[in-house]
């Protein structure tokens, strides 16, 4: 592969294998010999079950044409008669077809590639079964040469998904194939799928060791003699490190699977990954059969080190630092399950910018996307595989911890599937820097939901089933997970850590997180002086993070959650949890304001008011300076800078210092009137940043407010646009809640649009939506082709806004 083909190509993506040419529609492979090809245009899908939709003979003229990701359960529509936990949206069975070419290809190894389809999904090529997937977070490929037509022939692919188990899980999951899905076509002789293993045993300041192991598959029935190939290319695009040649002679099909090719390299002064630089090397490994190139494939990886200690914390490359997480859930609200990678982008750069460093897959393997941007900005993560083991957990249907429960999920297929998905897991992210944590849970040991032991006391259920049984279904996934990967603990978050004791559970991780436990933190140390200690989930309160900060021997904490999150609702028409820093929409609540004060390193201020005045606790207020006439108003400062003025109308009220903050928030009580109200940080007598609220008046007009309007026609690429209710100067109004409606022109269509209502029913796929607290959402994706992208928003008695986007 040419070194600015492959510059090119990683500029843009970090998949876990890259393709190494540039991807037409039915292309001849490149001089490489592999091809991979974007497979989420062109198809059909239709709601239902039909007996004869996987034959190619199938009439599906009349069927809804998608383009994948495609989530059939954000489309609703929402109902009290769906459960609870996934949103009240409804489930059911589909059918996806698609027809596509082979030209030029016999010969070689066709295989699709699932990132995730929700869920127990059966694939057919050409009306034969090819393989099956229960579990909907998981990825898979399938094998679809035996029955593929090659020289320009039709064939057809069909996938039937079935969900109609809709309250199987405690959170939403959507339906369908709401994952990226691409075509692979290779010679016989080729790198296995997740086939190259990389890791960084040693990394010192001069020199880092770089240990590449490769497996190779040979589908041609006869014994192939081959070369392997090793190249790897630094963070600036210039070869770092080259393998030595390595010759191999490869028995037929199957006779050397799980016999990786194991070689070392050496980089000299190598450019560490970190949070703050995170620097990725690509290594591309050739397979070279008879004088040619048959195979290449690219992987990223990440020099660095990391390791936990049971007294200090965490370290990474040498240095010391608390773990500030979140715990995210997959959904992007408004869209449901079926996300494009800028959504997700967006979300990070906010957490980002609040001072969050890590990011907890809850409670399940996350799309590939979201690990290949979290290598690219510099977050850790704990990827995490189940929710429960079995028997099950609750899946509550008429609202959270209400009426009876479902019991639906994944135990019904974990005997079966959860060794296999938690090494696939582990095969697909293993070469991700950014992970330091392989997750088997996620409180698996929650008390009498199902699990009960003893030690629980007066809330022991004899009739429920022994929390023994939980150590008989971790060991094996503990050994799956290190028979792949020893270079990164084992984990599991822990909701009852006294019975996971009682049975030995903890004492088979590597490291063991707790759930809301802080009070166990102090004691379990000096208990267990080995033990690895971190909150894996956690509240938002300041006691909270006090309880990290103050101890060195706790490695950090993942807050719950990072953003609002559809299902785990309550009583209908509560649709999401209210937990995230973020709202539904992405903006940040006063929630995050205030984490930003605690973990951000930039100067920051924020100010949240509440009417009435007097003790008020939490963080009850808003970001409004609209009060009734003649009231007092409870103002909560938070910020990270040593000093604060605040000043109304021009006017100082006062200044704090932030060493006395009351559990880390200034605070005044200001007798309201209307004008401006200002919050100013100051260091060593400076001002450095400020914070203003306006009283807003009459709503006059909506407003468009794009997060960009640059665009790439690659029908891929999204833009967020906010729209907000506003007076005659533009300020928001905090409670307006006008319909707007939108009209797009060009190469674009509105994906969905939100407000971050919880508590909203509303259709998020047409083409208007009421505002909440004066805002909402559009969010707007391009099409495959160029032009300019016009965006009208109106609503009745308000003053139109519009904005013109370029696609190219």
């Amino acid at each position: 592969m040419l070194r600015g083909e492959f510059l090119m190509k990683t500029a843009r993506y970090f998949f876990r294998t890259i393709l190494v040419f540039l991807l037409l529609p039915c292309p001849a492979p490149g001089a490489d010999g592999r091809l991979v090809e974007d497979f989420d245009g062109g198809w059909q899908f239709n709601k239902g079950d039909f007996a004869t939709a996987m034959m190619p003979a199938f009439d599906d003229g009349g069927w809804q044409a998608v383009t994948l990701p495609h989530d059939w359960s954000s489309d609703g529509p929402f109902s009290a008669d769906y459960g609870s936990g996934n949103g009240y949206a409804p489930g059911g069975m589909g059918w996806y077809r698609k027809h596509f070419q082979l030209d030029a290809l016999a010969g070689r190894t066709v295989t699709l590639e699932f990132d995730g389809v929700y869920d127990h999904s059966e694939v057919w090529v050409n009306g034969q079964f090819v393989g099956r997937r229960p579990y909907g977070f998981s990825s898979f490929q399938c094998d679809v040469t035996r029955y593929a037509k090659f020289g320009g022939g039709d064939n057809v692919v069909a996938v039937r998904v079935d969900h109609s188990r809709f309250a199987d899980s405690r959170f939403y999951t959507g339906s369908g194939i709401y994952r990226n899905v691409r075509l692979v076509v290779a010679d016989k002789l080729h790198a296995a799928h997740w086939g190259v293993a990389i890791t960084t045993p040693q990394v010192a300041a001069d020199s880092a060791t770089v240990r590449i192991e490769t497996t190779v598959d040979n589908d041609a029935g006869t014994n192939k003699a081959f070369l392997l190939e090793t190249e790897v290319f630094g963070p600036d695009g210039k070869l770092a490190a080259t393998g030595n040649t390595l010759k191999r002679e490869l028995q037929r099909a199957g006779s050397e699977t799980g016999a990786p090719i194991t070689e070392e390299l050496i980089v000299r002064n190598p450019m560490l990954w970190n949070l703050d630089e995170p620097k990725l090397y690509h290594a591309v490994s050739k397979i070279v059969c008879e004088g040619a190139t048959v195979d290449a494939v690219t992987n990223a990886f990440g020099i660095r080190e990391f390791h936990f200690d049971a007294d200090k914390g965490f370290f990474l490359n040498g240095k010391n630092f608390k773990i500030k997480g979140v715990c995210l859930h997959h959904d992007g609200g408004p869209i449901g399950a079926a996300v494009p990678d800028k959504v997700v982008e967006r979300r990070l750069r906010t957490l980002k910018e609040i001072g969050v460093n890590a990011i907890r897959t809850s409670h399940n393997p996350p799309d590939p996307a979201l690990l290949d941007l979290c290598d690219r900005m510099g977050f850790l993560v704990m990827d995490e595989a189940f929710d429960e083991f079995t028997p099950g957990k609750n899946k509550w249907v008429t609202g959270r911890n209400n009426g009876v429960a479902s019991h639906f999920g994944y135990n019904e297929i974990f005997a079966q599937w959860s060794v296999p998905d938690m090494q696939d897991l582990v095969r697909r992210d293993r070469n991700h820097p950014s992970i330091i944590l392989w997750s088997i849970g996620n409180e698996i040991d929650y008390a009498n939901d199902p699990f009960s032991h003893p030690v629980l006391g007066g809330n022991y259920r004899p009739e429920n089933p022994r929390a023994e049984e939980l150590v008989a279904c971790a060991k094996p996934l503990v050994a799956a997970v290190k028979a792949l990967d020893t270079t990164r603990p084992v984990t599991a978050a822990l909701a009852t850590v006294a019975m996971s004791d009682a049975v030995g559970l903890a004492q088979l991780l590597d490291a063991d997180g707790y759930n809301y436990q802080e009070m166990r933190y102090t004691e379990d140390h000096k208990k267990y002086p080995q033990r690895i200690i971190y909150g894996s989930e956690n509240s938002h309160q300041y006691s909270a993070w006090q309880a990290v900060a103050t101890n060195d021997f706790i490695s950090g904490q993942f807050l719950w959650t990072g953003a609002d999150y559809l299902g785990e609702a309550n009583a209908w028409p509560n649709r999401a949890s209210g937990a995230g820093l973020l709202d539904l929409c992405g903006f940040k609540k006063p929630l995050a304001w205030f984490r930003q004060s605690l973990w951000s390193d930039q100067p920051m201020v924020y100010l949240s008011v509440s009417a009435g005045g007097g003790g008020r606790r939490g963080f009850a207020g808003t970001e409004s300076w609209n009060l009734p006439t003649n009231s007092t108003a409870t103002v909560l400062c938070f910020a990270n800078c040593p000093d604060v003025a605040l000043t109304l109308n021009g006017k100082v009220v006062g200044t704090q210092k932030l060493s006395d903050a009351t559990r880390g928030m200034l605070r005044w009580e200001v007798p309201y009137e209307p004008g401006t109200l200002q919050a100013v940080g100051r260091v060593e007598g400076k001002d450095v940043c400020h914070f203003t609220l306006r009283t807003a008046g009459a709503p006059t007009a909506v407003k468009l407010l794009p997060d960009s309007t640059q665009l790439h026609a690659d029908g891929k690429d999204v833009c967020h646009v906010e729209f907000q209710i506003v007076d005659a100067h533009g300020v928001r109004i905090p409670d307006a809640a006008q319909e707007v409606t939108f009209q797009v022109t060009g190469p674009g269509r509105i994906l969905g649009i939100g407000n971050g209502d919880v508590n909203s029913v509303e259709d998020c796929k047409t083409n208007r939506h009421h505002a909440f607290q004066g805002r909402g959402l559009a969010i707007l994706q391009t099409a495959a082709g160029p032009g300019d992208i016009t965006v009208n928003a109106s609503a009745p008695g308000l003053e139109p806004a519009a904005v013109t986007l370029q696609s190219r």
